[in-house]
């Protein structure tokens, strides 16, 4: 191996976009009520095996997760994304950011999906998008979805969090909440 190569293999990999959705994974939070880091962890990953199916009253809504605490994964959590506290308490400088990256995140996926549906809308006749046309219901049906990727936030009863409104009960609301961020693939 050349010099070039060896100094190539030795760079950081690029940073991606906090809330990029990258090969059918991406960084969904947990917002739970907990005393401690340790509850707090363990409630978010309730949550988020609710959402891949683990629990039998559950329908999946992901393929899998992997939480900021499990190290040995080569493709996973730490290993795709980086280093993301395993818990935060919401009113913590990092709790706030990963509050923000999630919110930030779901309304940005919204948004896109709204320009499509208007697209569609404007675009195609009633048989295009009955057809799914330029995958005009599939913006549709985004738009209106409860949970799945296009939601990053989650009560800890697995629900996903559509607006601002219902983010800004949650955080007014709740006396020791915190975050917890997983990795999931969907």
């Amino acid at each position: 191996m050349g010099a070039g190569a060896a100094r190539a293999s030795e760079q950081p990999l690029p940073v991606r976009r906090r809330f990029e959705v990258f090969e059918m994974h991406m960084v969904i939070y947990a917002l739970v009520e907990e005393s401690t880091h340790d509850d707090a962890l363990a409630t978010g990953k309730t949550v988020f095996d609710r959402l891949v199916g683990a629990d039998p009253h559950a329908g999946a809504v992901f393929d899998y997760h992997v939480t900021f605490d499990e190290a040995d994964t080569s493709a996973s959590g730490k290993a795709r994304w980086g280093e993301l506290p395993t818990a935060a308490p919401v009113d913590s400088e990092d709790g706030q950011d990963l509050v923000e990256r999630g919110w930030e995140a779901t309304k940005e996926e919204f948004e896109r999906n709204l320009d499509r549906v208007k697209e569609a809308i404007d675009e195609l006749s009633d048989e295009e998008i009955m057809r799914d046309e330029d995958l005009a219901r599939h913006a549709f049906h985004q738009v209106g979805a409860y949970d799945g990727p296009t939601i990053f936030l989650y009560t800890e009863h697995g629900t996903g969090i559509r607006h601002r409104g219902q983010l800004d009960r949650l955080l007014e609301e709740s006396e020791e909440l915190w975050i917890v961020p997983t990795d999931i693939h969907f």
